[in-house]
């Protein structure tokens, strides 16, 4: 078998008459920014996560910084982040002119360490921000305690987690707000760049809408310094699409994730991830570790079995983050992770049989070694 990692084409086969009906439908409106799709989409991505606002922006880091930006966190403040995550979640402090704080995660987990986040809070912590990496809950109830403990805000990086549910509440909804991304490749992806914050804060929603145009609330009336980033009608009207097929496309996933775990779960030195009781996760990625990561990726490729590894270098190692000095060691999980993790190709249009393709390739390798 041939099989990819992520397959974007039969998504827009299954959809092909709704999605280009949409497309027609903006086409002949001749109205392409901040107009009747983007409005209806946040109304009803809102109410798909059960809160109040929906603010659709230019993509997930832009809603993060947004977020941070309305909320008054920039120079002189310290956000906590997880130390092993995609460095947009650190890029989006960095623009908001704070300073990123990163906190390992649980070894056993990928979320953050509720311990580990209040030894790091000082004076001038303004926020938590976890990530929901791979659309696997973190444990947010302890952070939201410590949040009310010492008077921060809880942004949730959700770019992952669209479908997601902890303790029955969706993802996106459990903080103070969150920002999603729509990455094509998300389980609720555009067909371009998109991104949304949702919130139930009256107060962040209006800044936020000032922030990502120009800062204004009526036309060429500029009431502070703000951005130009605005989700545009063609890319909701898609998103519109895509929202009423999210939840059957995340169960296709959860059965996919299923069978991952059923027949790999006995193999010796493959680490699976760990499911966080209570929570069901949106599966957006299937990680995996292992020791011998490099030779099992390059094992499955010459199977014809596309992986990608999420993420090869954490941020505290990358060149844009060299000016913190935090050299290899500083963040031991994060770094194990990275050197480990393989993600096993994943989505709503894979198939039992290439599971069970890929599953068997694993087996065969770890038999061999």
């Amino acid at each position: 078998m041939n099989i990819p990692f992520l397959d974007l084409k039969s998504p827009y086969t299954e959809l092909k008459d709704e999605l280009d009906s949409a497309y027609q439908r903006v086409m002949e409106s001749g109205w392409f920014i901040m107009g009747a799709e983007v409005e209806a989409f946040e109304h009803e991505f809102a109410a798909y996560c059960e809160v109040k606002h929906c603010v659709g922006v230019g993509n997930g880091l832009e809603a993060l910084h947004l977020i941070l930006r309305a909320y008054g966190i920039g120079e002189g403040h310290e956000v906590i982040v997880p130390s092993n995550t995609y460095i947009a979640t650190w890029l989006a402090v960095s623009y908001a002119g704070a300073i990123p704080v990163p906190v390992e995660p649980l070894a056993h987990t990928y979320y953050l360490d509720p311990e580990k986040v209040e030894a790091a809070i000082t004076p001038r912590t303004r926020a938590i921000l976890p990530v929901h990496l791979y659309g696997l809950l973190a444990d947010i109830d302890p952070l939201i305690a410590l949040a009310e403990k010492y008077d921060l805000k809880v942004i949730e990086d959700s770019a992952q987690a669209q479908g997601a549910h902890y303790k029955g509440r969706m993802s996106g909804s459990l903080g103070h707000a969150a920002g999603f991304s729509f990455y094509p490749g998300k389980n609720l992806g555009a067909l371009g760049d998109a991104g949304a914050v949702i919130t139930n804060d009256d107060k962040l929603v209006e800044q936020v809408r000032m922030l990502r145009n120009y800062g204004s609330k009526v036309k060429y009336y500029n009431d502070i310094k703000g951005y130009n980033s605005r989700l545009d009608e063609m890319q909701a009207a898609f998103l519109r699409v895509k929202l009423k097929h999210l939840d059957e496309w995340n169960m296709r996933r959860t059965k996919i994730a299923s069978t991952y775990l059923d027949s790999l779960g006995q193999l010796t030195d493959l680490i699976l991830p760990s499911v966080l009781d209570s929570t069901e996760p949106s599966w957006h990625i299937f990680p995996v570790r292992h020791s011998r990561r490099d030779d099992l990726q390059k094992y499955l490729k010459n199977k014809g079995v596309d992986t990608l590894i999420h993420y090869p270098v954490p941020p505290h190692l990358s060149g844009a983050y060299a000016d913190l000095n935090m050299p290899k060691g500083t963040f031991p999980i994060a770094e194990k992770i990275a050197s480990s993790e393989l993600s096993l190709p994943m989505g709503p249009h894979l198939t039992l049989d290439e599971v069970g393709y890929i599953t068997n390739a694993i087996r065969e390798y770890i038999a061999k070694i």
